[in-house]
């Protein structure tokens, strides 16, 4: 163990919003987190129309009408085929990032993302509901990458490593708000007098393309990820421009020596491929904790929530033509509330968000199966039903929607971090998938009882945060990995050379000791 000594530290100055800066999340956000959210919810108002799309070409086509079971399995397909595509396309990430980089990534996505919108706006032309479910696996296949596996993936990845660590937290959470912004733009675009009818709804399918080409002509003009050119890269001249033109200053000495030090904590392991990662001891808690969390984050039943909202509604008791304005009000509360944790998230911290949000959320599904078995007989119960929703989506909000992101990007150094949202990303849109393709017999099956399963799942996540998960909040990407250090057993090193070392007294009491040669 080396002697401490003094080193003489760059003065570290508190980071703040530049116009770079927010225009670079904006943009970035907007085309990809936008996109994802759009076409989440993108089928749930004219789905009535769409299957019976889907049933009229097959009567053309055969003669004789489709089978329920059969609508159902295409139905179901054609749902979860976006989160299946998102799967295929979360194995992409590490590959894409380390040799095109963060900002490169996007744009090469991007260019693709145009082709299955054009394809989703034509298939009542071409008379073909194949096409909407090929289109639907491109778009998630592709814009994983970037919109898809956006948030789980390359936007949260590009947005942390561009913000200073005191706005890390609620910079990463405007994905997540960029994506209810896009739920919410497609319930409103879904309303029957708008585009969620039998006319329009090829057009709302194939709005998805413009934000795409938004960001396509606009990204290049902002940075690509400091850490990436100078850690990956190697290029620390492109790394202090571009690290300058995002904090609105020339001095960035501090935040560049952090950069430095962490260069050489890792410079031993290079690229950690998924197989790599897999099998380091230093990160497995991590690696455990994200597959936990956003498992926990998908299995929680918020995307039976979105993606069946107007037949929950209906159960509930709400008259056929008030549901589309119920669920846009729901998507208004799901905005309001990630709102809220942007601005929190800093005070607060990831981990409370997160417990209060699956306890929330868990409080909330248990009193939705109480409600549903109870509003037949008892006339009120319809309005605790419909209270219940917007309480869990209120919950989800706050915590299980957006930190997962933000602490994926946190828990994991430069050379790992590509190959820990590959696994976050396969995790995350597997767990979607298996929702959207189950949720529909599981319903029939087990009726308002599906969501005890789901508060089971809230429960579990809950309890695996309160015992394993610290919060790292406020914390270089060095120091959250010295905190796992004692409970992945081993020590982190730096690597040769004379950089400094300098650690907060509130990290200290939980990381382990840093070793310098």
């Amino acid at each position: 163990m080396a002697e401490n000594k003094e080193w003489e530290m760059p003065v570290e100055r508190r980071g703040r919003l530049t116009a770079v800066l927010v225009l670079a999340t904006l943009i970035s956000a907007f085309g990809s987190s936008f996109q994802y959210g759009y076409n989440v919810a993108v089928i749930n108002s004219p789905s009535p129309f769409m299957q019976h799309f889907y049933n009229a070409t097959y009567m053309e086509r055969y003669g004789r009408p489709m089978e329920e079971n059969f609508l159902t399995l295409l139905w179901s397909l054609s749902v979860s085929m976006y989160p299946l595509g998102g799967f295929f396309g979360s194995l992409m990430v590490a590959p894409l990032v380390n040799k095109l980089g963060r900002k490169g990534t996007l744009l090469f996505n991007n260019i693709f993302s145009i082709v299955p919108a054009v394809m989703m706006g034509v298939s009542e032309i071409a008379k073909s509901y194949e096409i909407i479910i090929v289109a639907r696996f491109i778009v998630g296949h592709l814009c994983l990458s970037l919109s898809a596996g956006l948030s789980s993936n390359v936007v949260p990845m590009y947005l942390g490593e561009l913000s200073p660590k005191n706005l890390r937290g609620a910079i990463g959470i405007i994905p997540q708000l960029f994506i209810t912004i896009g739920i919410l733009s497609a319930q409103v675009l879904g309303i029957r007098n708008i585009l969620g009818n039998s006319t329009g709804w090829t057009l709302m399918l194939g709005l998805t393309g413009i934000p795409a080409l938004i960001e396509l002509l606009l990204l290049p003009f902002f940075p690509e990820s400091p850490r990436y050119m100078l850690i990956q890269r190697g290029d620390e001249k492109t790394a202090l421009k571009a690290l300058q033109r995002l904090r609105g200053r020339a001095d960035v000495d501090a935040e560049l020596s952090e950069m430095r030090l962490e260069d050489q904590s890792e410079r031993a392991e290079g690229h950690l491929s998924v197989l790599n990662l897999l099998s380091q001891r230093s990160l497995r808690w991590q690696l455990i904790s994200i597959i936990i969390i956003n498992m926990g984050q998908q299995l929680s039943g918020v995307n039976a929530i979105y993606y069946y909202a107007d037949s929950i509604y209906a159960t509930a008791g709400v008259k056929q033509n008030d549901i589309q304005y119920v669920t846009v009000g729901t998507g208004a509360v799901n905005v309001f509330m990630t709102i809220a944790a942007v601005f929190i998230v800093e005070r607060a911290g990831r981990r409370l968000l997160l417990l209060c949000g699956f306890g929330i959320c868990c409080g909330a599904c248990v009193l939705l199966t109480v409600a549903l078995n109870f509003q037949e007989s008892v006339t009120w119960m319809s309005y605790v039903s419909i209270s219940c929703v917007i309480i869990y989506v209120i919950g989800h909000a706050i915590g299980p929607s957006p930190i997962p992101y933000v602490v994926t990007t946190e828990m994991f150094r430069q050379s790992a971090r590509p190959a820990a949202f590959m696994v976050a990303g396969s995790v995350h849109w597997l767990s979607n998938f298996t929702v959207g393709l189950v949720f529909p017999f599981l319903e029939r099956g087990l009726g308002s009882y599906s969501f005890i399963i789901f508060s089971v799942v809230c429960l579990v996540t809950l309890i695996y945060i309160w015992l394993v998960l610290p919060e790292t909040k406020n914390k270089t990407f060095l120091e959250n990995c010295q905190m796992f250090a004692k409970r992945n057993k081993v020590e982190i090193k730096l690597g040769d050379g004379d950089l400094p070392l300098k650690e907060s007294k509130e990290s200290l009491e939980d990381a382990t000791k840093v070793t310098a040669f």
